[in-house]
């Protein structure tokens, strides 16, 4: 037998920081959870939005995009429903190792 180490071929620095930062913005399990109560919430389910894109402190940032008449239903009284939603995403996120920020879009 002839101990041979055979080199594993490394990737090019740039095509990984574009996996890494593809990988990193993503949630999968977040987004389905944020879309479908969002969903529930609004009169117009069709017209939901989830965006992803990177964060003002480099985390996954979901952007939140409704009807006109939809906004004042996802937010509620004194921001409450909205502030909800952010817990209940958040917690979903764990699930995808990542941490993120929503943001409800006019």
């Amino acid at each position: 037998m002839t101990d041979e180490i055979t080199e594993i071929p490394e990737t090019a620095p740039a095509e990984a920081a574009e996996a890494s930062a593809a990988a990193e913005l993503s949630a999968p399990n977040a987004e389905r959870v944020l879309t479908y109560i969002v969903q529930q919430v609004v009169d117009h389910p069709d017209e939901v939005a989830v965006t992803a894109s990177e964060g003002r402190r480099g985390n996954l940032q979901l952007d939140v995009r409704v009807a006109d008449g939809d906004m004042g239903r996802v937010i509620g009284k004194r921001g409450r429903i909205a502030q909800s939603i952010r817990t209940v995403v958040r917690a979903a996120a764990v699930k995808d190792s990542t941490q993120l920020d929503i943001e409800f879009v006019d």
